[in-house]
């Protein structure tokens, strides 16, 4: 694998420690051991091992990884298990992109309510795709989804949506029928912002009034239960961003789909241009632009590329991948049956052709593990060394014992 010029971590491991000592007692013990793992990622400080090439005998070392959730180079054999997975469950029909976003004032708050907030958007919007399509006026069955939880903008602002991939159709209520949408649209997307606006509303409303929701800085008042009334208003008649895609050209291209977005990071090294006295560049897409234009670079400090990437990390055990309905956990395998069976449709035993992203794919294969890089053939592995020391926060300056 031919490495990036420059990697997010190189960017931590300059600029990181000096600005550790500087947010002392602003980042969460989450932010700081992601900065910590991405800093020691494919270093010898996690231990590796030594390779030996079985035809031209080249030795390599090969450091191991962090397999931390948000570091950018550690998703690809996490997306190419998962994707494995769910190659069993893709059905024969059109797939849809359904996309909720929450509008900037409650992105805002989300900040640091993110487990409570992330869990409503999962929720609600999941709620609101199976409510609406359950009704006989729109389609009449129960429906399967799955959400993707994805945080950031193009430029790595808070940006808190969900993508739904959903298939085409679901099953009567008696369960005896397959019912399929109309070809080339699933469900009316201003009949989901409406409802997906009012039961978010609705639900943000309770966890207040049972003190579930922090608030901090010019959010203070909010905690008061008229201003904060006061603030929602607005919220109730403002469009909120739903929008469906058109449907995907086959189940492999849902498979190509789900490999660029299930274990996506805030940004990838790909984006990164240059790193040049303490300011970052990298690419970013505007979409409010038209064509060409839209493609731009944005150059920030390194301590602003820092706060923005880690605005992105996500609370300790929090799942951003969840599935609903058809698809929950609980019955899927007997419901995807059920629906192969109506659609006379085997079960699928391909093999998954899988596009994992080739920003992070190690240089190895199933079958033989490590590739020589001089002569492509098989590397065996003749000695291992342990990591120098766990992945933890950093100490705190000036800390006692």
């Amino acid at each position: 694998m031919v490495r990036s010029a420059l990697e997010v971590a190189d960017i931590f491991r300059a600029f990181g420690p000096a600005w550790r000592l500087a947010q002392h007692g602003h980042l969460s013990l989450g932010q700081l051991k992601v900065m910590s793992a991405i800093e020691q990622c494919r270093t010898a400080a996690l231990g590796g091992h030594v390779l030996r090439c079985e035809a031209c005998e080249q030795i390599d070392i090969s450091y191991n990884s962090c397999r931390n959730r948000h570091c950018p180079k550690c998703q690809a054999r996490a997306a190419q298990r998962w994707l494995e997975a769910r190659q069993a469950d893709l059905l024969p029909v059109e797939y849809y992109h359904v996309v909720f976003t929450l509008p900037a004032p409650i992105s805002a708050l989300a900040y640091t309510n993110k487990a409570l907030v992330y869990r409503l958007l999962f929720e609600v919007a999941a709620e609101t795709l199976l409510t609406i399509a359950a009704d006989p006026k729109h389609l009449g069955a129960t429906i399967g989804a799955t959400l993707v939880l994805h945080t950031w903008g193009s430029a790595m602002t808070h940006h808190p949506h969900v993508h739904g991939i959903v298939p085409g159709g679901g099953l009567s209520a008696d369960g005896q029928r397959w019912i399929a949408c109309r070809r080339g649209f699933f469900l009316p997307v201003r009949v989901l912002s409406r409802l997906f606006r009012r039961r978010f509303l609705e639900e943000l409303t309770k966890a207040h009034h049972a003190g579930a929701l922090r608030f901090f800085g010019e959010f203070a008042p909010l905690a008061q239960t008229a201003a904060f009334l006061r603030w929602l208003a607005p919220l109730r008649t403002c469009e909120w961003v739903v929008y469906a895609k058109r449907p995907f050209a086959g189940p492999e291209a849902v498979l190509a789909y789900l490999s660029r977005y299930t274990h996506r990071v805030a940004i990838s090294n790909r984006r990164l241009v240059s790193l040049d006295a303490g300011a970052v560049s990298f690419r970013w897409k505007d979409y409010r632009a038209n064509g060409r234009t839209r493609h731009k670079t944005m150059t920030l400090t390194a301590e602003e590329f820092m706060r923005r990437f880690l605005l992105h990390v996500l609370p300790c055990g929090f799942h951003r991948i969840r599935h609903y309905g058809l698809l929950a956990n609980a019955g899927r395998r007997k419901n995807l049956a059920r629906v192969r069976e109506l659609l006379a449709a085997p079960p699928s035993t391909e093999p998954p052709v899988i596009a994992v992203d080739p920003e992070v794919t190690p240089p190895t294969t199933p079958a033989s593990g490590f590739v020589c890089r001089c002569c492509g053939s098989v590397m065996r592995v003749v000695e291992t060394f342990a990591r120098g020391a766990t992945i933890r926060a950093p100490p705190l300056s000036g800390a006692t014992s």
